[in-house]
């Protein structure tokens, strides 16, 4: 079967032919791989900034946000059987008897470090034809969801953040009222969302459906169909070309949430500044090793002490993510159905994967397909 893979040590990206996998355990599904997206994890893999191989192979096959059938069950599985859809998650637990989270299910807060995850970190991803995995990593898919199910783990970002966010929503006065319904949580607030890639688009799309007043930050400059979807879901993009961070709070007001999305250090502790009253700034991207960057710490401090704010990081993500980011692509799907139609820019056959990788992006998400004709 084919799969695409990098290779670190001869700095390589290609399609690999490689065995069909079989069932070796009575709690393990095989899946046929449906769709895989492609996003800036794997461009950065196949640049070898990072991405490791299991340790007894040359090579990384890569892959991380899937869509597949399952198409053997094994005795043991209880939840599934041939014919139903399933998002596989990404991260396996640690080995470690003292790491309490990944010993409780929760190995998106592992301790040690020493975490697997499929198409990054020591095990083969989901860019391939058929794919085995354990019954307590997938998560079910309605059918309705088979054209956007891909996009269910890159949400899965903004859900395990806004979770959190929520959590303390509930406790931090005058934020909100414990029984306000979750349509509702962002009611009276406003959000800011720094970057227009996937990640920053399906979040604001996650706080605009939470009720949040969302604007949207980036470098993108009109005409884009990535602005026009941001305008198409009521929220308002301002771009950095022609505005500054100072501008954006002028117009904005107090900001409640600053929702990061970019990996970007410096333009990230431009925005922090800006932060408001009782605010929240939520971190998700993973900058590269940058030149010294001026900052004024003192300043950010004394903000976070005196105005009450929250600097969250958040990485990867769990079932109840998962579950989320499915609803809510069932609630864009039925709220915003011209802009979900966009939201996928092209399924395409695994031969263009490297192409599609290492080039300039073109569209919001580009899928690998195994039946996408040549």
């Amino acid at each position: 079967m084919k799969a695409v893979a990098v290779f670190p040590g001869s700095q390589q990206v290609k399609i690999i032919e490689q065995e069909d996998p079989q069932l070796s355990q009575p709690d393990q599904v095989m899946m046929r791989m449906l769709d895989v997206g492609i996003c800036g994890t794997d461009k950065e893999i196949c640049s070898f900034e990072y991405g490791t191989p299991p340790a007894e192979d040359d090579h990384l096959v890569i892959g991380h946000e899937s869509l597949a059938e399952i198409v053997q069950a094994g005795t043991a599985v209880e939840r599934f059987q041939a014919g139903d859809l399933v998002v596989p998650s990404v991260r396996r637990p640690c080995h470690h008897a003292d790491c309490l989270a990944c010993r409780s299910g929760h190995q998106d807060y592992c301790y040690t470090g020493d975490f697997r995850e499929r198409g990054i970190k020591e095990a083969h991803g989901y860019m391939t034809e058929y794919v085995v995995d354990r019954e307590r990593y997938l998560n079910r898919v309605p059918p309705d969801l088979r054209e956007i199910a891909v996009l269910a783990e890159p949400l899965t970002i903004a859900e395990k953040a806004l979770a959190q966010l929520f959590w303390m929503m509930q406790r931090r006065p005058p934020w909100l009222d414990p029984q306000t319904p979750p349509q509702e949580r962002g009611r009276g607030l406003s959000a800011l969302v720094l970057g227009i890639g996937p990640v920053g688009l399906l979040g604001a799309m996650t706080l605009a459906t939470a009720g949040f007043t969302t604007y949207v930050y980036s470098r993108e400059v009109p005409p884009s169909p990535r602005i026009d979807l941001v305008t198409a879901i009521g929220g308002t993009y301002v771009s950095s070309q022609t505005a500054t961070f100072s501008d954006v709070a002028a117009q904005i007001g107090n900001i409640d949430l600053v929702y990061e999305a970019v990996g970007h250090s410096h333009f990230a502790l431009q925005a922090l500044r800006v932060l408001g009253t009782n605010g929240v700034f939520v971190l998700t991207g993973v900058p590269g090793l940058e030149a010294f960057v001026e900052s004024d710490p003192a300043r950010l401090m004394r903000d976070m002490v005196l105005k009450n704010q929250i600097l969250l990081g958040t990485v990867n993500a769990g079932p109840d993510a998962f579950a989320s980011a499915l609803r809510d692509l069932d609630a864009f799907r039925r709220r915003w159905p011209e802009v979900v139609r966009t939201l996928i820019a092209g399924r395409y056959p695994p031969e263009q994967a490297p192409d599609l990788i290492l080039g300039r992006p073109t569209g919001i998400k580009s899928v690998i397909a195994f039946d996408a004709p040549g």
